[in-house]
């Protein structure tokens, strides 16, 4: 009996793998409505932001992307590699900082999608493991991170972006995709499963974004608000539609911001394009 072959994963270029990450950006800054988060509605938590700056940091990210790919592709895993990731990372803030106006808009998601587009390259069937080794590669020019989100991390102990790279995704893996799919499944339209993925993120991750902002209480408020919603249905429930209401408006009075959620929205619709497109 002849046993049936599995076709090779397809390899993606390293622009068409900047262009999923740029395009995963552009979705999560449209999809709305969206708790406490930049949308089509306005800035929600934040006063210095709309889709539009979004936008145009997602586009000055492109070509940092495209040099993360390219470099990874057939290299090896190395401290050497880990060094010219994160030289082209603080090169594409720099250019996402200058299309801002200086306001950090993604640099989270940089992080993120660069770790992944590496992946992508090197690994295509594979790009959280390789990212989840890069990530595990100390910087050796890197300073000593100064961000709200370091900053939260040592006050409160969450693992924040670095940990999540480094355990490979654990929350994209196993509460956003799964939610996606699911979602998908049931009959939801796109936005409503982007929605439920999103809300899965938010239910799980100790967003180091809220705590800087809100501390345990408000990330306790903001994860159970998701859990709440999930629990009810999501958006495809009135009882569901009701407590995003009323969680949307806890992240909106009390300028609590899931943006490390929305980063790992992004990736989460990365991965799964990246999946649809190479065939694993």
């Amino acid at each position: 009996m002849v046993k049936p072959t599995t076709a090779p994963a397809r390899v993606l270029s390293d622009d068409e793998i900047a262009d999923i990450a740029v395009a995963a950006m552009y979705a999560e800054a449209d999809l709305t409505p969206k708790p406490g988060l930049v949308d089509q509605r306005g800035g929600g938590a934040h006063s210095d932001m709309d889709v539009a700056m979004l936008h145009r940091s997602a586009e000055a990210l492109r070509d940092a992307l495209t040099e993360c790919a390219s470099t990874a592709r057939a290299s090896a895993i190395t401290m050497g590699l880990r060094a010219r990731i994160g030289a082209i990372g603080r090169a594409g803030e720099a250019a996402m900082l200058a299309a801002t106006g200086g306001v950090n808009t993604h640099r989270g998601a940089l992080w993120a999608l660069g770790l992944l587009s590496a992946g992508a390259a090197a690994d295509p069937q594979d790009p959280v493991g390789v990212a989840a080794q890069l990530a595990a590669l100390s910087d050796p020019h890197q300073a000593a991170p100064t961000s709200h989100g370091a900053r939260a991390r040592r006050r409160y102990g969450a693992t924040g972006a670095k940990g999540e790279a480094q355990s490979g995704f654990p929350h994209v893996r196993l509460y956003a995709l799964p939610a996606l799919s699911a979602a998908r499944n049931s009959g939801a339209d796109e936005s409503t499963a982007r929605l439920a993925a999103l809300l899965a993120l938010i239910a799980h991750l100790d967003d180091t974004c809220i705590l800087h902002r809100g501390g345990v209480t408000g990330l306790s408020a903001v994860q159970s608000g998701a859990g709440g919603v999930l629990g009810a249905g999501g958006l495809q429930t009135p009882e569901g539609r009701q407590r995003f209401v009323e969680l949307d408006r806890i992240c909106r009075s009390r300028r609590l911001s899931p943006g490390g959620s929305g980063d790992l929205l992004a990736a989460t619709l990365f991965l799964d394009a990246v999946h649809m497109r190479v065939g694993v």
